[in-house]
């Protein structure tokens, strides 16, 4: 089934979990929040992994109820995210989370060549967003991890952000590679990397997905936009993921959604053993929750 709102991708958590979230830095009162929903929910038993005397404060402060979590006493930040990262490791966590640390430090114990959570693979982030008016969800990447990916990046990019999709119900997901134009223009790299891209996936070379590019923001969600352009694409106008060109337009694309659409918004980064959930400081509880619900969903095996 086609996940297509959060109140049904919290339902699909509640089908596959709970699983096991462990926090890094877990002294931060939004995660505490989330992770107290997650648990009440029925999605999610965590291990708090922080400084336990602010941890038990700030969770009294924020009227969340800790009794059924394991809290583990490590103030120091990159200890605490190395912690987490053995938890999943050793199997006592299927997702690992940040909290009050930075992205940086966050991603850095994951990706630590003895102690991380290596597979290979491009980590990058998926961005999820439910917005008001719009007939599904909108996945956006990257938006948080890869700087400025060069094209053997960005099929990775695109391939992870399919995996993402395909969980969510989407079994051959409309991808649009997005530039300022949809016209191919030498003078313009990033056309050149999403024709490629379209290309790549016509041979095969990205699989499980509908590619197209390049297509500018307007034509590749509106079908009106489309349409007067004279654009001819199995993805134009009904696109199910946006692959920025770079993070910083990603995560300007990500926060004009929930700034000025009022977009709710959930998101995981893969590639690694496990989900690893890196919502900023400044995100809501709720978006943390849906992150959490995101995290659980990709860390269960699909089921027929």
């Amino acid at each position: 089934m086609r996940v297509s709102t959060f109140a049904e991708l919290l339902e699909e958590a509640r089908r596959v979990g709970p699983k096991t979230v462990a926090v890094a830095a877990a002294h931060e009162k939004e995660v505490l929040q989330a992770a107290h929903a997650a648990e009440k929910a029925g999605i999610a038993d965590c291990i708090l992994v922080g400084a336990a005397a602010q941890i038990e404060e700030l969770a009294r402060c924020a009227g969340a109820d800790l009794s059924r979590m394991e809290v583990i006493d490590e103030p120091d930040v990159k200890r605490a995210a190395a912690r987490v990262m053995s938890l999943v490791r050793e199997g006592r966590a299927h997702v690992a989370m940040k909290g009050r640390i930075e992205t940086g430090d966050f991603l850095r114990a994951a990706l630590d060549r003895e102690n991380g959570l290596r597979t290979g693979r491009l980590l990058s982030h998926v961005g999820v967003f439910e917005i008001p008016g719009f007939d599904r969800l909108l996945f956006v990447t990257d938006a948080g991890v890869v700087v400025a990916p060069d094209l053997v990046q960005k099929v990775e990019i695109v391939q992870n952000a399919i995996q993402v999709a395909q969980r969510l119900g989407i079994s051959q997901p409309k991808v649009a590679i997005l530039a300022a134009t949809e016209m191919v223009n030498p003078k313009i790299p990033t056309t050149l990397d999403a024709a490629y891209l379209s290309k790549m996936a016509d041979r095969g070379q990205i699989r499980g997905g509908i590619v197209d590019g390049p297509l500018a923001l307007d034509n590749a969600i509106s079908h009106e936009s489309s349409t007067i352009k004279g654009i001819s694409s199995p993805v134009a106008g009904q696109a199910d993921i946006l692959v920025a060109p770079d993070v910083e337009a990603g995560n300007m694309l990500a926060k004009a959604i929930t700034y000025f659409a009022k977009g709710s918004m959930a998101g995981v980064v893969v590639g690694a053993q496990s989900p690893l959930i890196v919502a900023s400081r400044s995100d809501p509880h709720e978006t943390k929750l849906m992150s959490i619900a995101l995290g659980v969903v990709m860390a269960s095996p699909p089921q027929s």
